[in-house]
Order: C-alpha cells, then structure tokens, then sequence
C-alpha cells in the first residue's frame, strides 16, 4: 500500500493537518511532522522521538485509550518499546480521523470518514482494520463521542460506498464533510468496467479483501456490543445485499461450456510501466476455471494485481466474516434480514470448501511426501503460486483473522514454506516464499509493491500475533524497536540493510495493529513484556 509514493497531487499528502480547524489552531502537517523525530527523545538505546501531536492537534480522544496507553507504562519495561507502543497505537484517532458527522437526510445516521494516513482517501480495508486495533477497547455507548460511535460511522459510510460502486476499494469524503474530493493522477486515465464517479470514488480497484472489511467491521462491532438493532437501521442490509451480489458475480469464469469467452462482471485498464498496476488481457486478469466455487480478486490487498485471481487469502477471510456476520442477519430475523441470514451460513460453508479442496497444494522445496500447503493464488486449470505478501489478509495471517488456527498441519507447513528459519520436514530446508527479506536490519515479509530488499513490519507483527514461541516472538519485537530510523512508528516497508531507507511512516493501520499486538501479548505472554529489547 505505497499509495503515497504512486499518486500524484499534493492534496494526497495534506490530511487534517493543514485544512479546517486544525490549519486555525496552527496544528503542522502530520505527513512533514512524522518524518523527524520529536523531543522528548525515549531514555532508551534507541533514542525514539515522541510523535504523538499535541492533544489540541489529534483528531479524536478516546479516554479508555488514553488510560490504556497510561497504564501500559508499568506492563512495558523496556523505554524504546513503550515509546514505540505510545506513538503507534494511538495514531489512528490522533490523525486520521478526517471528519466525523452524520447524513444530510438523517441527523441519526453517523458517519466516520477514516484515511490511511498520508493519503486523503478511505480504503474499506485500511478503515475496518483501523478500527479493528481498538477492538478490546469496545463496549455499546449511544455516546456521539464514543469509540462504538465512530464504528457506526465507519460502517454506515462504508455502506454507502457499497451502494455507490460495489466493486471500487477507496473512497471521497461524503459530501456532508465539505472535504473537496482528492486527485487520483494514476487512476484519471483508467478504463474500467462498470464505470464510476471520480468524485465519490477515489479508485476503483477491486478486491475481495475490500468487501470482506466491511463484514469485519460489522462482526467486530456486533461481537463486542450486542447491539444488532443498529443493523436494522439507515443502509446496512442493503450494502451487505450488494456485497453479496458483487461476489456472487465475481464467481464468473472466463469461459462458457462451448468455449465462449464471458463477459466479466469487472475489467481493469491503466496506463502505467508497472505490470501490477493494471489488468492482463484488456482488463480481464488471468483466466479461471468454472465450476470452483472460489471467488475471484482482481488486485491484493497491497492494490497490486493477482497473478492468478483465485486469490485465496482473500477467500478465507470472506468466508470467515460471511459467517460471522450471518450472526447478525441471523439476531435481527427475516423480517428484517430476509432469506440473508441462511444464505450467507451456506455461502461461507460453500466457500471455506472450495479453499480446502482447490487452495492446498504440494510444496515444491519440502521433499515428496512430506505435506502440503495453502496456495497464495490458484486458478482452478491447476496452477498455483506458492508465495505469500506482507498485507492483510495474507496466508500466514489466516489465523490472525480466524480462517484457520495456528496448530492446523497445513498452515504449519504454509508458514514454514512463507518464512525463513522456520524448521520444516524434508530434504530442502529453505523457505518457498521469494518475497521473505534478509537483512541486518530486519528479516520480513515483503511484497511486490515495494519489491525486493524491503521487509513489512506488519508481516513481522502478524508473525508475532500467529507465534506461540517466545524466541521467535522476542526476535521479531527486538528488529521491529530497531528499524524505525528513530522516528518510533511503524513504517510501511524498511530496508533490509539500511533502516533510514523506508516508506510510509504515516501508515495508521500499521500502527494500531503494533498496538493491537502489544495488547494481545500483555494478555498471553505479559512476561515478554517486561524483557529487554536494548540492543
């Protein structure tokens, strides 16, 4: 998600920060003022700068977030790993909360207009998973200045954009902001199918992780407050109606029985040199086979397009939320819900199949015999790429998101092939994934996007989130301290050898999942939170 580095027009860079109240209140430009560390420097080794803007600046106060990252100072002994969870964890509702209000035509209906950060723009996936970090903070509130408020308003917006263009991942503020819509310089010449508005669409790539995240985000509200009346409201069963709709179509494959090629429900084009940017064969991606029940993915997560559009972390994690967002169809009846409760418990279970019996596959380095592992990408003709990518949702992030568990045979052996020093059986001892990164600086997962010789500290995060192993855990936590060039956040991408080489340090969601995964340890393993993590 290099979005920043890609897009032209320097209203992609501006954010809050130098527009509205806070321009008056001579609050700086997060996107400059996150670039250099801030006094006071952390007593630790590292010297890590405190990055949070001062309280008039930040976009949102939560005071349950507040006490937790005040009462984490005594669960954290460590001065430059307490530093780096003071900074990261609060980033989201520190800046990026945009704009916060409700609907022109209901003043009942709340709307939460998120950004990732340094893009003035809101993903579907970057907002459900901002809000996902402060998930253990939820509890129902009718409060307006709530955190269970601010889920409203991400779920109400995101239904709207649902409505709008079912296939597009980010969005233009809402109209009731006053927030002029950003220039997209990469997507102004795209030729894609169906067409969209540029004024309420930021770009249209399709993804399935995208229409996944909007069940995430209602699962994740629904499970921690109970409150399902809220679904019965404004537009969300007709967006999860259109969800459905939209995936249902994506199942088309790219032939008929005699042969025909079919017209695809979706079809990308962009004038670009970068071959990730835009779709194979005039917009129709790679062909799939029919008959699989797998749910094609035009790009990844990362925005990057599929090699093969059976993109299969993505399935896992639409079948996992359609169920457990049937739950809600399920509390409000088919008075409400209609035939969509049943429907999706069909759907997901339909799905999760189709994974098992098409995404498993030999492992080409782990010697015969000696297992098998879930394919990145497939096609359903019997090809397969074996590899995995630092973005959520990812296949060593399957259990993170409830797809699998982490004792699963198969998903041990997926993660021995996608990591590196992972012991795995057979002969051939090196992992399969060409995307894992050496260096002294940091050893990750990486991805395309930023290409070879940059590793993700959010894949180093998942790894930690998916690891019951203290060693790997403590590894992991020590490179993460070490590679923020000082800055203490949570970059999108480091250089291996060289940790002042990075991109993206304004990347909210990488920063509240580092919170999230200090959260979670000092629930499992509260003892590794008081080590030393000094070089």
């Amino acid at each position: 998600m290099t979005r920043g580095t890609r897009l032209t027009g320097a209203s992609l860079l501006i954010g809050l920060w130098a527009t509205g109240i806070a321009a008056a209140q001579g609050c700086p430009d997060y996107s400059s003022y996150s670039t250099q560390p801030h006094q006071p420097l952390s007593n630790g080794s590292y010297h890590l700068g405190y990055m949070r803007p001062d309280p008039g600046c930040r976009t949102f106060n939560i005071s349950d977030v507040e006490s937790t990252i005040t009462s984490m100072a005594s669960s954290i002994s460590d001065p430059d790993l307490y530093r780096l969870f003071l900074n990261a964890f609060p980033n989201t509702l520190d800046t990026a909360i945009r704009w916060k209000g409700v609907a022109a035509d209901n003043p009942d209906e709340e709307l939460t207009f998120v950004i990732t950060g340094d893009i003035d723009a809101m993903w579907l996936r970057d907002s459900a998973n901002q809000m996902q970090s402060y998930k253990s903070l939820l509890k129902a509130s009718t409060d307006r200045n709530s955190l269970a408020s601010l889920y409203r308003g991400v779920i109400n917006l995101q239904a709207r954009y649902l409505l709008e263009s079912p296939f597009c991942n980010s969005f233009q503020p809402p109209i009731e902001s006053g927030i002029a819509p950003a220039t997209n310089g990469a997507a102004a010449d795209d030729n894609v199918t169906p067409p969209y508005n540029a004024s309420q669409v930021f770009e249209c790539k399709y993804e399935l992780d995208s229409l996944a995240a909007f069940l995430e985000v209602s699962a994740d509200y629904y499970s921690e407050t109970g409150d399902a009346s809220f679904f019965g409201k404004f537009n969300w069963i007709a967006a999860l109606q259109a969800v459905l709709d939209t995936a249902t179509s994506m199942m088309t494959p790219t032939y008929g029985n005699n042969g025909t090629v079919l017209t695809s429900p979706y079809t990308f084009t962009r004038m670009t040199t970068r071959s990730t940017e835009t779709l194979a064969n005039n917009g129709l991606g790679s062909p799939v086979a029919p008959g699989t029940g797998l749910i094609r993915s035009a790009f990844r997560p990362s925005d990057d397009s599929t090699m093969l559009q059976f993109f299969i972390p993505a399935n896992m994690m639409f079948s996992h939320y359609l169920e457990q967002t049937a739950k809600i169809a399920d509390r409000l009846g088919p008075d409400i819900a209609g035939p969509l409760g049943p429907r999706m418990h069909a759907f997901s279970a339909e799905l999760r199949e189709a994974i098992l019996r098409h995404a498993i596959v030999p492992d080409p380095n782990a010697g015969q015999f000696a297992g098998n592992v879930y394919a990145y990408e497939v096609d359903g003709f019997g090809s397969s790429i074996i590899m995995d990518d630092a973005n959520i949702p990812s296949l060593l992030s399957a259990p993170f998101f409830g797809f699998t568990s982490i004792s699963d045979p198969v998903y041990k052996n997926t993660r021995g092939a996608i990591l590196s020093n992972t012991p795995r059986p057979g002969p051939r001892q090196y992992n399969s994934n060409p995307y894992f990164m050496h260096g002294p600086v940091i050893s990750g997962v990486g991805g395309p996007h930023q290409g070879p010789g940059y590793a993700w500290p959010m894949a180093s995060i998942v790894r930690i989130l998916t690891s019951d192993d203290d060693d790997e855990i403590v590894d992991e936590l020590q490179m993460l301290v070490g590679s923020t060039g000082g800055l203490g956040l949570i970059h999108e991408s480091v250089n291996t050898f060289d940790q002042n080489r990075w991109t993206r340090q304004w990347f909210s969601w990488a920063n509240g999942l580092f919170g999230q995964m200090i959260l979670d340890l000092k629930e499992r393993k509260p003892e590794l939170l008081k080590r030393s993590y000094q070089p």
